[in-house]
């Protein structure tokens, strides 16, 4: 890795230019960009207009077209597994910020393995390792014997974890990890100081740079988003596709997915601070698709089913299924033993101050889903759509 990163050319992005012309293009102006194809993020912010928002409809054609086009009709289902809800971050909009008084759970790896195995048992081949960012709980050697236990029978096995250094993830990479996501949350630097207060994710460049060093270590999947709530939604778009079209140059030996989730219900009763409709939601996806025309695109469980399902065909590549937030959420593991705090303080599920229902002591999700259909029922209806859910698209030569 380079002295130069990804920073740099953020900071030195034309924001007003861009902005002006997301927020004021024309329908004319975005049908010529239509007519040639989106090849600057000049273009993309074009797109994300109210004049292009007049040619949806053509938008979604386009966006379908060129996702066949390149993919085929393949939606790659995966499910997350929360290994942790324990987190050293104050951040105003997660249910796992440390001042929330929540029962937190680590998972032994024996139980991880057990929910591994319901996933599988469910089809899942592709699983998405979640946790907050504790190192005493989720330590590097953690993750590592995680997916030492998994990688046997998971072919793939993806990671969304607190951001590292180049020499730390290496061994997890080596263990057998191929994927890692991490959301920049808003790329808008005055709404992230203010809504993370303390802890190391704080440091907004640090975070921003967190792909470049997976790519680094040698991560195969790269995966970014904003988390669409915090912060006006055509400039997370904006600076969303020029992190995406950067680390598509720079980090382009490996794969490309972006997400575009929105904040849900969760522990401390945050409250979005923006909007993103429907509407401009589909907008969004069909422009990223004309901009990245190789990124996958990830749509979660985040969403109501009526519109995963009118997103599906457009352009969506990738989607989560039958998901569950919380640690142990599969199987129940984690509910029996000692492993739990609230506060810091540990507790016995008897304990009669602990929060959460008291005949089912579960630990608190990160946040609430939308889409509660069990992944047999999500699969069927992709098919029913048009489109072919796959379970797993890839395995290790022999001998790797």
């Amino acid at each position: 890795m380079t002295g130069v990163t990804f920073v740099t050319e953020f900071d030195q992005l034309p924001w007003p230019t861009l902005l002006r012309r997301a927020q004021d293009g024309s329908r004319e102006e975005a049908a010529a960009v239509l007519a040639r194809g989106p090849r600057t993020l000049s273009d993309f912010a074009l797109l994300l207009s109210p004049g292009a928002g007049e040619l949806l409809e053509l938008m979604c054609r386009r966006s379908q077209a060129l996702t066949r086009q390149r993919f085929g009709r393949v939606i790659r289902l995966f499910a997350p597994l929360y290994l942790s809800n324990e987190c050293i971050n104050n951040c105003s909009y997660c249910g796992f910020s440390r001042d929330n008084a929540i029962l937190r759970v680590t998972l032994t790896v024996d139980q991880v393995v057990r929910e591994a195995q319901a996933l599988s048992a469910q089809g899942f081949r592709s699983i998405l390792l979640v946790a907050g960012e504790h190192p005493k709980f989720v330590s590097g050697t953690y993750l590592r014997d995680c997916i030492l236990a998994l990688r046997d029978w998971v072919p793939s096995i993806a990671l969304e974890v607190g951001p590292m250094e180049i020499d730390d993830y290496r061994p997890l990479v080596d263990a057998g990890a191929e994927g890692l996501v991490v959301y920049q949350e808003t790329y808008d630097r005055v709404a992230y100081a203010q809504l993370h207060t303390a802890g190391p994710k704080r440091d907004f460049n640090y975070r921003l740079v967190t792909p470049e060093r997976a790519y680094a270590a040698g991560f195969r999947r790269l995966g970014i988003a904003a988390l669409h709530g915090l912060a006006d939604w055509r400039y997370e778009a904006l600076a969303t596709a020029a992190h995406g079209a950067y680390l598509s140059r720079v980090c382009w030996q490996a794969m490309l997915t972006v997400a575009v989730p929105r904040l849900r219900p969760c522990a401390g009763d945050f409250q979005p601070l923006t909007g993103l409709s429907d509407r401009d939601m589909v907008q969004l996806m069909a422009a990223l698709r004309l901009y990245l025309p190789d990124a996958g695109l990830v749509l979660s469980t985040r969403e109501p089913r009526h519109l995963r399902d009118g997103l599906l065909p457009l352009g969506v590549t990738h989607a989560s299924a039958g998901s569950h937030t919380e640690p142990g959420g599969y199987t129940g593991a984690g509910r029996d033993d000692l492993h739990q705090t609230i506060r810091g303080r540990r507790v016995e599920l008897s304990d009669a101050n602990a929060p959460g229902p008291s005949d089912d002591r579960r630990a608190t999700g990160q946040f609430e889903i939308s889409d509660d259909r069990s992944p047999l029922e999500f699969a069927e209806q992709i098919r029913r759509l048009g489109c072919e859910p796959v379970w797993k698209d890839w395995d290790r030569a022999l001998g790797a």
